[in-house]
């Protein structure tokens, strides 16, 4: 039943980019702002992670062995001839995991703007046995706040200290930094009422075996001075590929009990046809 326990409070916590960047916590973060700077961003690798639309398929297992979901995640235009993006996911429980927490969640973030900050963001999860929520959070980069409402509750209003990524625009944002080893990135991020500065820090590269063979990788670390959400209790540690498109192909994140890993199965982009995934086995 323990187990059981840690399954149903981990599984929202599959979508790979809560993995890395959802933070607990509460109130405005009492340490000075820091904003994620243009020169601290490859515009060439944002440019093609957001060059019309990016699939990726990841499998996560626990402990790197039992599978227990998927995530499908597409970055694209919100219509054509908009400077808008509309970063969405799919979370879906597998095995017989599904018997015991069955998960159906929905995940859509909107961007804009050179630093692709979110001006939207939204989520429709089904989770248990008749288990319904919805979740919207409007963000307004110039005034610097935040109105969030779940459900029909009356909506909530946070004033912040600057601008603020959330939890899929900070893993996306991540991928385009110009790393330098031994340096750290300031990612702001809201997630649970708060603005938290993560710190991401380039911990070295290595080859990898990846979806696309073997890859020159960057091992990234997401630098997080608090426990994260869903029981999860120590570092994050995800591998982009070294190259033009810094596809993430994999991830590792402690939890209580072993680990979440989630790993790059599927990927499509047209503007990186020279990453072919290997035929499944």
């Amino acid at each position: 039943m323990r187990m059981i326990f840690h399954f149903r409070r981990i599984f929202p916590a599959l979508l790979l980019a809560q993995l890395v960047f959802l933070p607990t916590g509460t109130g405005l973060a009492s340490e000075p702002v820091v904003e994620t700077q243009p020169s601290q961003v490859d515009p060439a690798i944002l440019a093609t992670i957001f060059s019309g639309t990016e699939s990726l398929h990841y499998a996560v297992s626990w402990s790197g062995g039992v599978k227990i979901g998927d995530i499908h995640m597409d970055i694209k235009p919100e219509k054509a001839g908009t400077e808008n993006f509309v970063i969405s996911a799919k979370v879906k429980d597998y095995g017989p995991l599904k018997l015991i927490y069955p998960v159906d969640d929905t995940f859509r973030c909107w961007v804009s703007g050179p630093m692709k900050l979110p001006f939207r963001y939204e989520v429709h999860q089904k989770e248990g046995y008749g288990r319904k929520y919805h979740r919207l959070t409007l963000y307004d980069q110039q005034t610097h706040s935040v109105r969030y409402q779940k459900n029909q509750n009356q909506p909530e209003q946070f004033d912040l200290e600057g601008t603020v990524y959330n939890e899929f625009a900070s893993f996306i944002i991540t991928r385009a930094l110009l790393f330098r080893e031994g340096e750290q990135i300031v990612v702001p991020t809201f997630a649970d009422k708060k603005r938290n500065e993560v710190g991401v820090a380039l911990l070295q590269r290595e080859q990898r075996d990846t979806i696309f063979g073997k890859k020159e990788t960057l091992k990234v670390q997401p630098k997080m001075e608090f426990k994260g959400l869903y029981e999860k209790s120590g570092d994050t540690i995800l591998w982009l590929t070294d190259d033009r498109c810094r596809v993430p192909v994999e991830i590792h994140s402690k939890i209580v009990v072993g680990s979440l890993v989630a790993e790059l199965v599927g990927y499509s982009n047209s503007a990186c046809p020279e990453l072919v995934p290997r035929p499944a086995p």
